[in-house]
């Protein structure tokens, strides 16, 4: 094992063992190198691993921070190295989108915590209906800066969402950091994916990453039992 490696290792325990507190950056680079004793770039390497596990989150100007969720341990997570989209997870048949909601607001304190912003930073909510070979498959509800990722209109809306973000914005999407539940299906799912009233929703509640580890989404995709399973492949580090 390479020395960064080793070294994300030890960190990610200490993060999963609150051995540092959530509520203050971790110790810079600098003095976690000495520690370790390694060069900066060594530890860059080593904390970069987190940053795209969903762990930790890099804020210019005030330091690198633990993601409070990566350490509850209260649902089943899953780190995710890839934020595909569904459009770009299922490439061989037509997906459509049907806006529900789209507009421009002050985020809740809660959004504004996972996206790491003030709550006086307006977000886009939107909340779209996707449509898989015109049968609906999911529901997703997403927040998104509007200064982080501008340009999003109805033109965006009906097509990715993350081609726009890609392609036309040129940012590099990282990792996300998923929390996969089982919940009980509601009014918008009975309206607009079909459900009945017993069935079960596999709700996944998602923070999307850029590469810089700034986070860019903060998301919950409610989707029907009967069209996906989601599969974890678990890496030994």
């Amino acid at each position: 094992m390479v020395k960064y490696e080793a070294i994300s290792n030890e960190m990610r325990k200490r993060i999963q063992s609150e051995y540092y507190s959530s509520d203050q950056p971790i110790p810079v680079e600098q003095s976690l190198a000495n520690e370790f004793g390694c060069s900066r770039v060594t530890m860059k390497k080593a904390l970069d691993i987190l940053v795209m596990e969903g762990l930790l989150y890099r804020k210019r100007g005030h330091g690198t921070f633990i993601i409070q969720s990566s350490i509850d341990d209260s649902t089943v997570n899953v780190i995710s190295e890839e934020s595909l989209g569904l459009s770009n997870t299922i490439k061989d048949q037509e997906v459509t989108s049907k806006v529900i909601t789209f507009a421009i607001q002050f985020p809740s304190k809660e959004v504004a915590r996972h996206l790491r912003i003030d709550m006086d930073t307006p977000v886009y909510h939107i909340i779209r209906l996707r449509i898989v070979a015109n049968e609906p498959y999911v529901i997703e509800e997403t927040y998104m800066p509007s200064n982080l990722i501008p340009g999003i209109n109805d033109q965006v809306l009906h097509s990715s969402i993350y081609d726009h973000i890609q392609h036309k914005l040129e940012l590099k999407m990282g990792g996300a950091h998923r929390k996969i539940r089982a919940c009980k299906s509601e009014k918008l799912d009975w309206e607009h994916l079909d459900c009945k009233q017993d069935d079960p929703i596999l709700e996944v509640e998602q923070t999307g990453f850029l590469i810089t580890g700034i986070p860019f989404e903060y998301s919950f995709s409610r989707h029907r039992y009967d069209k996906f399973v989601f599969t974890s492949v678990m890496v030994n580090r």
